[in-house]
């Protein structure tokens, strides 16, 4: 648990808030009036709960299930080996860390944390190269989740498998230029030469051997199947914060009134700053991204604190018609690129113990996921030509 700091219970941070505080809600009081306000308020969030949270957790623990069986019988090693080649010179790391990337991939970002404290993962870093870790981990974060989830979102005959893919070639395309940023901060400040080291003694070489369970091949089936639903019940539970919190808000800031044009408290309703915002960005979101929507700029604004709370957004804007396969292309790379970095990278930076480099991590990973959406929507384009 992270150690908090003293301050004064009452000082201008104090005052801020609460200035801000009053502000926000009452600008929806202004617009809405207060009861219904909280009426659509509670409503989204329980709509989101049952509709959208708990569909995202039965995606999770297939996912995680399935990622689970892929590491316990060695699959994971295998493809581990076939893109350890590519590694070097794409993103200027070690051949190990294509080990960070299918781990976050096929859970969340924080996982490659887990393997950055295994002396066995880091010996191969140079100290430059260690922090660039968060900004690999975190372009993959949810990767398989993501992927499968706007998958899953296809209807009437749909197919979404090739808009898909080219988010995730986009959001590896974001992952080289965020990854290559931050390199170029940390040369400044460690050099180019000097390695991590650990010693060394080790008890086995992560590359090349693997910890399995106990039993036989059908009992190891079955474990490790129940085990990665479990991890993905976890997952799924720590989205719904982020779902219900963030994406209430974000759909209240998105959609307007109900169809009469009256403010009823149901669900979902709104007063519609973001479309303002993107109507008045669209110069720049059209060409850039392809949105034809000015709605559509909620999904990247909610992928930076919560991917999990943006795809919430997903399902209510294929019933309305608001976007279509190039959104989900795009909505696929930027998603799984940013994964809610916002909320990640400090930890993930403090965890390194190189708290201090957060701002360059930041910088280079809003950068990276900008570059990974663009580049889907002009693989999309090429594609829809074709």
């Amino acid at each position: 648990m992270k150690e908090k700091a003293i301050v004064k219970s009452i000082n201008k941070e104090s005052f801020f808030w609460l200035f801000g505080i009053f502000i926000f809600f009452g600008l929806f009081i202004h617009v809405m009036g207060a009861a219904n306000m909280f009426k659509t308020m509670m409503a989204t969030a329980h709509d989101l709960i049952l509709n959208t949270a708990f569909f995202i957790m039965g995606v999770a623990v297939l996912s995680s299930a399935f990622s689970s069986i892929l590491s316990e019988f060695g699959i994971v090693a295998i493809i581990n080996n076939i893109l350890s080649p590519i590694i070097k010179p794409l993103f200027n790391l070690p051949g190990v860390a294509s080990l960070g990337i299918l781990t976050t991939y096929l859970s969340d970002n924080p996982a490659i944390i887990s393997l950055a404290h295994e002396k066995d993962f880091k010996k191969y870093f140079k100290k430059y190269q260690l922090p660039a870790i968060t900004n690999l981990g975190t372009s993959f974060g949810m990767g398989l989740i993501v992927s499968t989830f706007m998958m899953a979102q296809a209807k009437n005959g749909e197919n979404f498998l090739a808009p898909v893919v080219i988010g995730n070639i986009g959001a590896f395309i974001g992952s080289i230029v965020s990854v290559r940023l931050m390199l170029n901060y940390t040369k400044e400040i460690y050099g180019t030469e000097e390695y991590v080291f650990f010693g060394e003694d080790s008890s086995y070489d992560i590359t090349k051997c693997r910890e399995i369970r106990s039993g036989t091949t059908l009992q190891r089936f079955l474990e490790a199947i129940l085990d990665g639903g479990k991890v993905g019940v976890d997952l799924g539970l720590s989205v719904i914060p982020g779902v219900v919190i963030i994406c209430t808000f974000v759909m209240m800031f998105t959609n307007g009134p109900s169809a009469s044009g009256m403010y009823t408290g149901s669900a979902y309703e709104g007063i519609r700053v973001l479309p303002w915002i993107g109507e008045k960005l669209k110069f720049i979101l059209y060409p850039l991204f392809g949105f034809k929507n000015p709605e559509s700029i909620a999904f990247p604004v909610t992928s930076l604190g919560s991917v999990g709370a943006a795809l919430g957004l997903v399902t209510k804007f294929l019933a309305e018609g608001l976007i279509g396969k190039n959104e989900i292309a795009v909505f696929t790379a930027i998603g799984m690129c940013w994964s809610g970095y916002l909320s990640t990278h400090v930890a993930m930076m403090d965890a390194l113990d190189m708290r201090e480099l957060t701002t360059k991590a930041i910088i280079s990973h809003t950068i990276g996921g900008l570059c990974a959406g663009i580049v889907a929507h002009f693989i999309y384009l090429i594609y829809s030509i074709i």
